[in-house]
């Protein structure tokens, strides 16, 4: 990967709808090799989806919480993990250090459908000992945007 690459990467995360013709124009290249740099992109794995970004508000998903989970120890973390990435209300589910097991990223409409969801989905879970959750009054920042260039 070089920084016209890197570029390419940037600019398609600011809007995946741009066409070849407008990537090739803004770093240089002709639409045919643009083109080309995108399947190699892709191809490698660098580009993991082309997916849009939805309002959450829009959704009536105006609850944003995120869940500390601790487990029993010798639990079946794999069976955890495969119920969160299940769950269509999860966002993301991390298996942590520190005192608790396990960070979910959880967006839902509200307060009762967040009692719902520990009550009908994680509490009932095997190994789920406790949970402690975090509602999101304000985001500042809510990005999926990777820097691309040099570390």
């Amino acid at each position: 990967m070089n920084g016209i690459d890197s570029e390419i990467l940037r600019l398609l995360q600011q809007d995946n709808r741009i066409t070849a013709a407008e990537l090739g124009a803004a770093v240089g290249l002709s639409t045919s090799a643009a083109n080309d740099r995108l399947r190699r992109l892709n191809a490698s794995g660098v580009i993991a989806a082309n997916r849009a970004i939805l309002a959450p508000a829009a959704l009536g998903r105006n609850l944003l919480a995120f869940l500390f989970v601790d487990l029993e120890p010798r639990s079946d973390e794999a069976g955890f993990a495969a119920a969160m990435a299940a769950a269509p209300d999860v966002l993301e589910a991390h298996h942590i250090t520190g005192p608790h097991n396990w960070l979910i990223k959880l967006r839902v409409a509200d307060t009762a459908a967040l009692q719902r969801f520990l009550a009908e989905t994680l509490k009932p879970l095997p190994g789920v000992i406790r949970t402690e959750t975090l509602i999101a009054l304000e985001s500042a920042k809510d990005s999926t945007i990777l820097p691309t260039g040099a570390a």
